[in-house]
């Protein structure tokens, strides 16, 4: 009921109500967090695409080599990803050494640089060496990692864990959520944005192979022809610092964004000739779709991922001065929708896309058995201690044992005002501590 009135404003989640006494809430105590064992919830395993990471950053390199050799007036017959790398292809010899000389300070550090001659003629192939390779890796977990922990933030959602597990896998724990459905939402939807001029004659366009350097594209609504936008980004969701909600002048929703210094100087660079042409706004959601095959032999079925990418434009508006770092995106369906584009632009932007691979729920009841059990084992171990105290060391060992209270005591106080979390060995740990500290403390 409460999904089906409150709409897409809200996140509806099962969670867990808080038993703080209200004495100990008055003088501002709060509870101590709990571990995903102790409280329950869900535990996410995400794969990180370093393949298309290394896709990402390729066409980026391109796009520089091609900027370069313009300025220094090498002419490029051809330019092409690979694997590692980029293949450039030239007219002649001569015109392929300068193209080396000029790429050689630039882009030694980054790339290998070989000269061939291939079918098209002679070319010029930079790959990138393993320092690289290692470097765009590392970033794209951690970038990845920096978005998630701030969309996870901008939600609300507290005591969650988010860290990286070997090369290319990020684990996420989100304590109190039992539904996976609206958890998955709560991550946020593996999705960049990209600003595009819309192409030429794109007015004309009416469905088939787009021309030269241009690519079609759904528009929301999926009504009408695709729209027909330049193939070359002018920025990319990473360049933004900042996106709120609004309403502009006709009451409608908008989301105003401010870019980076870098992002502004090329969005400035971009739209000082085009006033008057038409800027879109290209959503692109990375998904995957999961088949099932069965093996002919062994009988067993297993489950098939294949990544794929929803592309849709949600936004086009004609440029009505030079833009800058901050600008508006307006013409939006809902304030629902206003918000959720924000929130995508604020948190950061994917440096590669990332699948579920792995998803656990952990009961509530389940936490709370190991609450008991923890509570209770270390009671008992406390009494065990204190009345063997007693017995042996009479006076001094009521001595010890108030010295061990306060131990304990002081333990969970460190660990509430770090907000570490308490989990099931964290229990088990203070129940040693008693066991071994009380031979210091006497």
């Amino acid at each position: 009921m409460l999904r089906q009135n409150l709409g897409e404003d809200y996140v509806v989640a099962l969670n867990l109500a808080q038993t703080t006494p209200q004495w100990l809430r008055d003088i501002g105590a709060r509870p101590m967090k709990l571990g995903l064992d102790l409280r329950g919830g869900v535990r996410f395993v995400l794969e990180v695409d370093m393949d298309k990471a290394l896709e990402q950053r390729l066409t980026s390199a391109s796009r520089d080599m091609r900027r370069e050799l313009r300025a220094e007036r090498v002419a490029i017959k051809g330019i092409k990803t690979e694997d590692r790398g980029v293949v450039l292809h030239f007219a002649d010899t001569d015109t392929r050494n300068r193209a080396q000389n000029v790429l050689q300070g630039s882009m030694s550090n980054t790339f290998n640089l070989q000269s061939s001659i291939d079918d098209q003629g002679p070319a010029l192939v930079l790959s990138y060496n393993d320092a690289t390779l290692d470097e765009i890796n590392s970033y794209a977990v951690n970038q990845n990692l920096t978005t998630l922990r701030n969309r996870i933030a901008e939600l609300g959602v507290t005591e969650a864990l988010v860290q990286s597990q070997g090369a290319s896998r990020i684990v996420v724990e989100l304590p109190g959520v039992q539904d996976t459905a609206e958890a998955k939402r709560v991550l946020g939807r593996t999705a960049n944005l990209e600003f595009r001029m819309v192409a030429e004659d794109a007015d004309t366009y009416t469905g088939g192979i787009p021309p030269a350097g241009t690519e079609a594209f759904p528009f929301e609504t999926l009504d009408g022809p695709p729209v027909l936008l330049d193939r070359q980004a002018i920025v990319t969701g990473d360049k933004v610092t900042n996106a709120q909600t609004g309403l502009d002048e006709s009451g409608l929703p908008e989301v105003s964004i401010t870019l980076d210094s870098a992002g502004g100087k090329l969005m400035q660079n971009a739209t000082r000739t085009a006033v008057g042409q038409q800027m879109a706004v290209l959503f692109i959601e990375n998904k995957q779709r999961i088949t099932y095959e069965e093996d002919p032999a062994t009988g067993e079925t297993t489950e098939v991922r294949t990544p794929y990418a929803e592309t849709k434009v949600i936004n086009r508006a004609n440029i009505q001065a030079v833009l800058g770092s901050s600008f508006r995106i307006t013409g939006l369906d809902s304030s629902a929708e206003a918000a959720e584009l924000a929130l995508l632009l604020r948190s950061g932007a994917l440096a590669a896309p990332m699948y579920f691979v792995e998803e656990r729920t952990i009961g509530p009841s389940l936490g709370q058995e190991n609450i008991d059990k923890g509570l209770f084992s270390t009671q008992v171990g406390y009494l065990l201690v204190f009345a063997f105290m007693i017995i042996f060391y009479r006076l001094f060992g009521v001595i010890a044992n108030v010295a061990l209270a306060v131990n304990v005591i002081i333990i969970i106080a460190i660990m509430s005002i770090l907000g570490s979390s308490l989990t099931l060995p964290g229990i088990a740990g203070i129940v040693l501590t008693i066991g071994m500290a009380v031979d210091a403390t006497y």
